[in-house]
C-alpha cells in the first residue's frame, strides 16, 4: 500500500546565538526586581503586566536592547504576558537635526512593537556642569518623569561592557575611591543594565540580525570628550600595548571591587547608626567610636554624615582634612565638604554634659538651603 509522503512541517528559524545570549542577559537583569515588580493596570483599572521602558537614543547599544527586549513583551503559549514593553526617547537638542533623529529612534522602537514610545526634549544648559555631566543630568530627569508617568516597573539602560571598562578607567584616572572603581551597577532604583556584559560590537551585530539601522553619535568620537579620548585612544592604546582583553579586565576589576564596595558600605552604615547623633546643630559623630574605626571604615562614616545632610561625595582630600579634626591638633575647623556641608570639632568652648560627653566629636551641619 502506498501513499503520499506526510507534508514536513515548517522548520522554525534557527535562533541567532547571540540573540540568545541577550535575552538571557535581560533575563538575569529582569530577576534582580525580584517581587518589587510595579504593580499595573490597563484603562479599565484591570491588573496588566508591569511595564518595561527602554532608554533608546537610536544608536547600537540601545536600539540593540529594544529589539531584544520586544521579544518579552510576546504573550506566552497560554496567552499570558509576563511583560509589556516600552520606549523613551530623549532629544538633547546638542546636534543639528536632534529632532529627526529622535523621530527616527521612536519610529524603529515603534517598528519592533514596543509600546508606549515616549519623545523627550530636554534642555541640557545647567549652570555650574561641564556639557557631559549637564546631558546626562537632563536625562536622567527625563526618564524619571517617563517611568512615573507610565509607572513603569524599569527602565532598561544600553550600557555595555566596553563602557564599563571605560567607567573603570576613568575612576582610575581621577584617582578615586572602591565605590567609582567598580563601574556601572546592574541595577540603581528602577534602572537595569543588562547588557554589562556583553560588547559593544555585539549589538552592532543584534542590530544587524534584525535588520535595524542605527545611528551613530558623532560625540562619541570627539576628542574634546574625556570620555570619548578613552574610548577611540586610550583604551585601543592600552589594547594594542598590552595585548587583548583589557577592557575584559577592567570590566572584571569593577565587578570584584563592586561586592568589596557593598561590604564595606554595609558595614559603614551599621557603624553610621551607631556612632551618630542628630542634634539641633546637624549630625555629631561620637569621636572615640570614630577614632577606633580603620581607616577605609572612619572616612566612609564620615562621607555618610555629610550625605545625610545633602552633600556630595567628599575628594579623598577632604576626607583627610576632616579626618585629621579628630587628633585635636591645630584648628577645630571647619573643613568645608562638597555640597554645602561643613565639619567641626566640638570645643571646650560649646556646651556639654557635665561628663564632658561630646568633647571632640566631630559636627556635620549644611551651609546652604
Amino acid at each position: 500500500m502506498s501513499g503520499a509522503a506526510p507534508e514536513a512541517l515548517p522548520r522554525r528559524p534557527r535562533l541567532h546565538p547571540l540573540v540568545g545570549t541577550a535575552r538571557n542577559h535581560i533575563r538575569s537583569a529582569l530577576e534582580l526586581l525580584g517581587a518589587q515588580k510595579a504593580e499595573a493596570t490597563d484603562q479599565d483599572g484591570r491588573p496588566a503586566p508591569p511595564l518595561l521602558l527602554v532608554a533608546c537614543s537610536g544608536g547600537p547599544d540601545s536600539l540593540a536592547l529594544a529589539a531584544v527586549a520586544a521579544y518579552f513583551a510576546r504573550p506566552l503559549r497560554d496567552g499570558r504576558q509576563l511583560w509589556r514593553v516600552g520606549a523613551v526617547v530623549v532629544d538633547h537638542g546638542l546636534q543639528p537635526g536632534s529632532a529627526d533623529v529622535a523621530r527616527r529612534a521612536a519610529g524603529q522602537a515603534d517598528a519592533l512593537g514596543l509600546d508606549p514610545v515616549l519623545v523627550r526634549r530636554v534642555e541640557v544648559d545647567r549652570p555650574g556642569m561641564g556639557p557631559e555631566a549637564a546631558a546626562r543630568t537632563a536625562r536622567y530627569e527625563a526618564m524619571d518623569r517617563a517611568a512615573e508617568e507610565t509607572g513603569a516597573a524599569a527602565v532598561l539602560l544600553g550600557h555595555t561592557l566596553d563602557d564599563q571598562a571605560e567607567q573603570v578607567l576613568l575612576g582610575l584616572g581621577r584617582g578615586s575611591g572602591t565605590r567609582s572603581l567598580a563601574g556601572m551597577p546592574a541595577r540603581r532604583g528602577k534602572y537595569l543594565r543588562p547588557f554589562l556584559g556583553l560588547r559593544r560590537r555585539d549589538t552592532e551585530e543584534l542590530c544587524a540580525v534584525a535588520g535595524l539601522e542605527p545611528w551613530h553619535d558623532p560625540t562619541n568620537r570627539d576628542p574634546k570628550f574625556l570620555r570619548s579620548r578613552v574610548r577611540t585612544e586610550v583604551l585601543p592604546f592600552l589594547e594594542d600595548r598590552l595585548g587583548p582583553g583589557v577592557a575584559e579586565a577592567l570590566w572584571r576589576t569593577g565587578r570584584i571591587l563592586r561586592q568589596d564596595a557593598d561590604y564595606l558600605e554595609e558595614l559603614a552604615e551599621r557603624e553610621y547608626q551607631r556612632l551618630h547623633t542628630v542634634t539641633a546643630a546637624g549630625i555629631e559623630l561620637d569621636r572615640e567610636g570614630l577614632a577606633e574605626l580603620p581607616e577605609a571604615m572612619k572616612q566612609r562614616v564620615i562621607a555618610r554624615a555629610a550625605a545625610q545632610l545633602g552633600g556630595e561625595n567628599p575628594s579623598y582630600e577632604r576626607l583627610l582634612a576632616a579626618e585629621a579634626l579628630l587628633r585635636r591638633k591645630g584648628s577645630a575647623g571647619p573643613v568645608q565638604l562638597a555640597g554645602k556641608v561643613s565639619v567641626y570639632r566640638k570645643v571646650r568652648g560649646d556646651k556639654f554634659a557635665q561628663d564632658e560627653r561630646g568633647y571632640g566629636n566631630l559636627v556635620f551641619r549644611a551651609t546652604g538651603p
